[in-house]
């Protein structure tokens, strides 16, 4: 049997290499192919998405910096800009789950710091398979160890993300990291090689054999067998949070002075990526010099060196009289530096053996970057899907004893982020656990009055999405501006983490266009421009591919932080109000598909004018301090949003007049329960029926039970707090500890 030839190896098609031929005019040889094969990768050049993705909403009079860069910018206010980036490790955490997450966290830190800001704040949204599989818990055990271990030791806090397992994650984990960082507004720097005989320095840690090709091997492939599968281990990077920590503080202090005329961190496809992008970027040549690149291992190979991704390096470019400063400021923080390259006026990216030694690579700048190939691949909507939509879920028994499936739906994803340290810099106003994480907007140097503040939080629903990909996203872009509106903030920008299966397959496309396509509307609607975002295909395994899990990421302002967002508890004495249209609408639902395995249905309609007003009404009432709590209505519906609150705020509730189980486990949109304590009822109300607005009152918060009655007045629901809470916070650690799950 003949050897497969090495661009297919490489995960370059035919095609392809016959573009790569034309741009060189010869044929290219090891050391070219590699570097166009990890650039031409499906994660680094997104060739199958970006011609959907510019079809999104991006930009905004706040927004200082959106898509394209390593982060996205907003205007904070007051001198202050805020970046934001998320990203996925989903296919390393599968192969190494500890090394996978740990290198996603040191990733997403680089992306921030790259902009001049410093990280104050990590979320981590995770999802895997049900935890009564051994695999399942041990990527889950070592995916939230590597986020604690490295987001701990290099000091970034961890407020917020979200913990789901599900069937369609059982060979594919998704493992989306989100940062934020704040910076002065003019310390704002770019990915750019500027200035011909500006100089290219490499600081970090020394290049190894670590993660070469993880661009290409891992992220822009499926699974397959478990021997494929451990084959990959090699491609997984390896962390070292405390180089990360050194590098951060000089990197910043480099830019604080002003030393660097651009800066990039090496991630995906390592030197190359970065390499190729600052020179592009400028419209410059750079010469690179293999020999001055400092290694940890012996006799690598050029491809080794330019397509490792070894973690903890950027690459800064400096004019030589600031030179001799910036390597004293590496020197300082002890961090390793070596003058790798210089810019010039070639327009080529040009790979030499040494300073005066002979080419090993020579190619235009823009090749790796520009000259990617773009496909607009085939979609085709699923056979089945009008015969999914008509099987509705209402069809379903009621239950016996929804009780029982309130208890059985709690989980607190407590046990993950009790493992994460969350007040360092003790700007956390409100932590993990709750709707969105709140911190303090203050960026070093900025003098501010310390009560502006900032809140942000993370959202996925792959039933949603699984069911129809266009509203599902929708939906879950309105969730999210609602979370930030139960803690008070505006929302004001989104980012995205698009997780999907193969995008050789017809229906994973047609899933990935709908999804941009609700993206996009619900983000005009809502007024929050997309400023970043991350594409992960090929979440697959023998041939299966995952639901559709778009994760979106909203950051929203808080004026004043004078007083602390009320929380979600329920309050004794404190009515309970919905606000927002009723819905006994079950399709998608935790209830249906989780309870009952049922995945057919439409799913409830989504007003998005009526959305924003919700959302409007509820960020104003919670910011002047008109209610005790406010919790929005989405996973599990209005059964586990009391339940929660109960929980949370260790009491009890009266609760009458609910239209069934329907209502009850619905999970449609655009609803919140707000606490309002009998001080403020007649304001509350007021202002409330000034909107228009569909609003039930509910009940009462009061005793020790959780009591939710029919439009029969027969109980639903009947439950102590004790034994709500007992079944939250022991799920998750007894089904780790037993491996079994409910």
């Amino acid at each position: 049997m003949d050897a497969q030839p090495l661009h297919r190896a490489l995960g370059l098609t035919d095609d392809e290499l016959n573009s790569i031929k034309q741009i060189l005019g010869r044929d290219p040889n090891r050391l070219e192919l590699s570097m166009y094969s990890v650039m031409w990768s499906e994660h680094c050049s997104y060739k199958s998405s970006k011609v959907h993705l510019r079809r999104l909403p991006t930009e905004a009079p706040w927004v200082i910096c959106g898509p394209g860069e390593n982060a996205g910018v907003i205007d904070g206010g007051d001198g202050v800009a805020i970046a934001l980036r998320i990203e996925s490790h989903n296919h390393p955490s599968a192969v190494e789950p500890y090394q996978g997450a740990a290198t996603g966290v040191g990733g997403i830190l680089r992306d921030i710091f790259t902009m001049g800001a410093r990280p104050v704040a990590v979320l981590d949204p995770l999802r895997f398979g049900t935890l009564d599989e051994p695999r399942n818990r041990w990527i889950c055990e070592g995916v939230v160890a590597g986020v604690s271990g490295y987001g701990n030791a290099v000091g970034v806090p961890t407020v917020g993300g979200e913990l789901v397992f599900d069937p369609t994650y059982a060979e594919n984990p998704l493992v989306n990291v989100m940062c934020i960082g704040l910076l002065p507004k003019d310390d704002l720097v770019l990915a750019t090689a500027e200035g011909v005989g500006n100089l290219a320095v490499l600081l970090g840690s020394s290049t190894g054999r670590d993660g070469i090709g993880g661009a290409s091997v891992l992220a822009s492939a499926g699974f397959g067998t478990a021997e494929e599968e451990e084959a990959k281990r090699p491609s997984v990077q390896v962390g070292d949070p405390f180089e990360e920590k050194r590098l951060i503080e000089a990197c910043l202090e480099i830019i604080r002075r002003g030393l660097t005329v651009g800066i990039q961190d090496l991630g995906a496809a390592g030197l190359t990526g970065a390499t190729s992008e600052t020179s592009a970027n400028a419209g410059l040549g750079l010469d690179v010099y293999l020999d001055e690149i400092p290694r940890r291992e012996p006799n690598m190979e050029p491809f080794e060196v330019m397509t490792s991704e070894s973690q903890e390096r950027m690459l800064a470019f400096v004019t030589p009289e600031n030179l001799d400063t910036v390597l004293a400021i590496a020197d300082k923080w002890e961090v390793r530096h070596a003058v790798i390259g210089t810019v010039n006026a070639s327009g080529r990216l040009r790979i030499l053996a040494s300073v005066d030694g002979a080419v090993e690579a020579d190619m235009p700048s823009g090749s790796l970057t520009e000259d990617a190939p773009l496909y607009n691949r085939p979609m085709q909507e699923p056979a089945d899907r009008a015969e999914r939509a008509a099987d509705d879920p209402a069809l379903l028994p009621a239950p016996d004893d929804a009780t029982l499936d309130v208890l059985n739906m709690l989980y607190d994803p407590a046990w993950a982020y009790r493992q994460y340290d969350h007040m360092l810099f003790l700007n956390t106003v409100s932590g993990p656990g709750a709707d969105a994480a709140v911190l303090r907007l203050a960026a070093p140097g900025v003098p501010t009055s310390g009560t502006r503040g900032m809140a942000v939080t993370t959202d996925g629903n792959h039933r949603w999405c699984a069911a129809d990909p266009r509203q599902g996203v929708a939906m879950v872009v309105a969730e999210s501006t609602l979370n930030l509106a139960c803690v008070g903030a505006v929302p004001k920008a989104v980012v995205n983490c698009l997780n999907f299966g193969n995008p050789e397959h017809p229906e994973v496309m047609w899933q990935f266009s709908e999804t941009i396509d609700g993206m996009g509307d619900a983000c005009r609607a809502l007024k929050t421009p997309v400023v970043g975002g991350n594409v992960s295909f090929y979440n697959e395994s023998r041939g299966a591919n995952i639901d559709p899990t778009p994760v979106i990421g909203t950051i929203g302002l808080i004026e004043s932080l004078d007083k602390r967002p009320p929380g979600s508890g329920l309050v004794h004495g404190a009515r309970l109000v919905l606000i927002g249209p009723r819905s006994d609408v079950l399709t998608a639902s935790k209830w249906a598909r989780e309870r009952h395995g049922h995945r057919g249905g439409t799913l409830p309609p989504l007003d998005l004018e009526v959305h924003k007003q919700v959302v409007d009404f509820v960020t104003g009432v919670v910011a002047e301090g008109l209610v005790a709590g406010a919790h929005d209505v989405a996973d599990g519906g209005l059964a586990v949003a009391l339940a929660e609150m109960a929980i949370i705020g260790n009491c009890g509730a009266q609760v009458d007049g609910i239209n069934g189980h329907g209502e009850l486990f619905s999970e449609a949109s655009s609803r919140a329960v707000l606490v309002v304590d009998n001080e403020h009822l007649q304001e509350f109300e007021d202002r409330l029926e000034a909107t228009g607005l569909p609003f039930a009152h509910l009940g009462a918060a009061n005793g020790d039970r959780l009591y939710v009655g029919g439009s029969n007045l027969l109980p639903l629901v009947d439950v102590a707090v004790s034994d709500l809470a007992a079944a939250r916070t022991q799920a998750v650690p007894v089904a780790l500890a037993a491996g079994t799950a409910h």
